[in-house]
């Protein structure tokens, strides 16, 4: 099954409820800065550049707060959120599903929390057998370059038995917990993502101050 276009429904949805002066994970944004991100990746080429290449960052950034200031001033912020929602233009490569799918299933997961989780109150979506199935495969391919940054050996550790290491080293920790859990981690979210580890006082210390994600 193809879970992008569900995930953009709930990540939408996410964002209309905030609204758009609500804190986010992402460091300096709010939910119109995430909206607006989301958009201008899909919908403006040459700005987007800069979310790949880091000379470029600064159009990047000054475009996203650009089209969240706009989005504020003209009481356009659902506007905003329904244009992302709509999906990428004709012309874009995120139309093609397998583009799409590599690009977005983990990018929407993890925006969805990271609205949901900069609340005082949250708990974990029950998900999908099948979809926690396809971000623990996402994240498979991607860990050794999140952990990149961790002077240690990583091993990824589901409850229900699978584990995949994520890099090799001498001494290595073991991070528990469900595939969307796990992501959450991955991604630098570690405050927020309901794990456990396994090793070594030094290592875990280590860990808790590692530079982790993108």
């Amino acid at each position: 099954m193809h879970y992008v276009n569900p995930s953009r429904e709930v990540l939408a949805e996410t964002l209309l409820a905030a609204g758009p002066d609500s804190p986010t994970l992402c460091e300096g944004w709010k939910t119109a800065e995430l909206a607006a991100h989301l958009y201008i990746r899909e919908h403006r080429v040459g700005a987007a550049l800069g979310l790949a290449f880091k000379p470029l960052a600064k159009v990047s950034d000054d475009a996203t707060r650009k089209t969240a200031d706009k989005a504020r001033a003209t009481a356009g912020y659902a506007k905003l959120v329904e244009a992302f929602r709509a999906g990428p233009p004709a012309i874009s490569p995120f139309k093609v599903p397998a583009v799409d799918n590599v690009a977005n299933l983990v990018e929407f997961f993890v925006h969805t929390e990271d609205v949901r989780r900069a609340t005082d109150r949250w708990a974990p979506r029950a998900l999908d057998e099948d979809y926690s199935t396809a971000l623990w495969d996402d994240l498979v391919k991607r860990a050794a370059l999140l952990y990149r940054g961790v002077d240690l050996g990583i091993v990824l550790v589901r409850p229900d038995g699978p584990r995949h290491v994520a890099k090799r080293a001498p001494v290595s920790v073991a991070i528990v917990g469900e595939p969307g859990e796990l992501l959450m981690h991955a991604f630098g979210r570690t405050k927020h993502a309901l794990v456990t580890f396994e090793g070594q006082p030094d290592a875990l210390a280590l860990l808790e101050s590692a530079d982790i994600g993108l």
